[in-house]
């Protein structure tokens, strides 16, 4: 198996392309071992030290590292865990993990609006850079997005919601006022 990795815009966070599918559809995300129960392969990867935090797309894995922790010596690491649980065929998550990002009934048609945008012209290229963006609420005329992967953390990503997601929602929504980052 060889695994190709890429740099994100955030120093931070390495992408993994395994050249296999990692998850169906969506994403996953975990933050510490605590909330990777349901993520073996999660599991595995902050088993290492120096791994800060996991996120799962279609085809990548991105794993953000420790701020005392240098990729020299935990980029082998990673890679040599992911080798090992690809060659398990242990699944990467045990349970599905609840989209936020699909339109449902209950939402109004600014919401929907807003959310086929961020489906059609954001996520796929903030994905590609190893990390995503997922609708959390729209109030008062802000839409707030959380930022997930390598985009969590991000020196660029003030500049990704200001100047693109931002300006492009404006010209498209004229109800949306300003973006803002879900503060957790």
């Amino acid at each position: 198996m060889f695994i190709q990795t890429e740099e994100t815009p955030n120093p931070s966070t390495l992408k993994f392309l395994p050249g296999k599918p990692v998850l169906d559809r969506g994403t996953a995300e975990f933050k510490s071992l605590d909330e990777s129960e349901s993520s073996p392969l999660a599991r595995r990867l902050f088993a290492l030290q120096g791994v800060a935090g996991v996120f799962f797309g279609t085809d990548f894995v991105s794993v953000s590292k420790a701020d005392d922790t240098d990729w020299s010596m935990l980029k082998p690491m990673v890679l040599a865990s992911l080798m090992q649980h690809f060659s398990t065929g242990e699944p990467v998550v045990l349970e599905a993990q609840a989209e936020k990002n699909a339109a449902t009934e209950d939402d109004d048609e600014i919401v929907v609006q807003i959310k086929e945008l961020l489906e059609t012209r954001v996520r796929p290229a903030v994905m590609m850079d190893g990390g995503d963006i997922v609708f959390d609420r729209f109030e008062d005329g802000i839409v707030f997005l959380e930022m997930r992967g390598a985009c969590a953390g991000c020196p660029s990503s003030t500049m990704t919601l200001k100047s693109g997601i931002e300006n492009m929602l404006r010209h498209f929504v004229p109800e949306v006022q300003e973006v803002r980052p879900v503060e957790y």
